[in-house]
């Protein structure tokens, strides 16, 4: 299953002047929303689909509506009644809502886009991965890796400079009980073992690999990831070049 969260404010995208969630906003012929699903259209008729939103803006319709445009198989919108505490909290409590406790979950971003997409070779054999390249600066969950050449993560972290390999967005778990059991781990923890204010996927990892659970990186170039998560991010993919072509709306 993909799952992916709309349950964010847009508050950047609202203080800069625009009238709409950032997924909502077009470029190039099409919503953002498009433009990061489209990512998955492989798993379009393979994968079942979870969106997870408020009711704000008519979100549950325009989500019905560019499903049905993107020609999804199988797809699931969960309303949540109010904001929450980060991805992680909108994540979790999307699975519960829509009563799925077991099976592999795929967690993206939908402000982000992801050329290219195919699982790793390894994913039948790890408990789960999070996609990352390689990159400096202080805002990007970071994960740290045994050896320089390998792919095994010892340590997750969040706006932690751990290592040089920063999450695309893109996190995989395995079974869904792992996903939710290592989230209520982390809300039973002490305030001070959080990450901030905010609850996010990455650090979650953490749980499973004190648990001697094969949590692995998939290493993809930087140029094979498009953020469009602030508005300056936004402006400069809607002003590029027309992207490649995929499934038509």
């Amino acid at each position: 299953m993909i799952a992916i969260p709309l349950a964010g404010g847009s508050a950047r995208f609202f203080d800069a002047g625009y009238c709409a969630p950032k997924y909502m906003l077009p470029a190039h012929g099409r919503p953002l929303f498009d433009h990061a699903v489209r990512s998955f259209a492989p798993c379009f008729g393979t994968l079942p689909f979870l969106f997870i939103c408020r009711a704000d803006f008519d979100t549950p319709a325009f989500v019905e509506r560019r499903c049905r445009a993107l020609k999804i198989a199988r797809w699931r919108t969960v309303v949540l009644a109010g904001p929450t505490r980060g991805q992680a909290e909108t994540v979790a409590l999307g699975l519960r809502q829509a009563g799925i406790t077991s099976g592999s979950v795929t967690i993206f971003n939908i402000d982000t886009i992801r050329a290219g997409f195919g699982f790793p070779e390894f994913v039948a054999e790890v408990d789960g991965y999070l996609e990352v390249f390689r990159g400096d600066g202080a805002n990007w969950s970071r994960a740290r890796c045994a050896l320089p050449d390998s792919t095994v993560v010892v340590e997750t972290a969040e706006k932690q400079a751990i290592s040089d390999l920063c999450s695309t967005g893109l996190y995989h778990f395995a079974d869904v009980a792992d996903f939710l059991a290592a989230f209520d781990d982390t809300v039973a923890s002490p305030p001070a073992a959080l990450a901030g204010a905010e609850l996010y996927v990455a650090p979650l990892y953490n749980h499973l690999i004190a648990q001697g659970r094969r949590i692995h990186a998939h290493r993809i170039p930087r140029e094979a990831i498009t953020f469009c998560g602030v508005p300056e991010e936004y402006e400069a993919f809607r002003l590029a070049a027309q992207p490649s072509k995929g499934p038509t709306a």
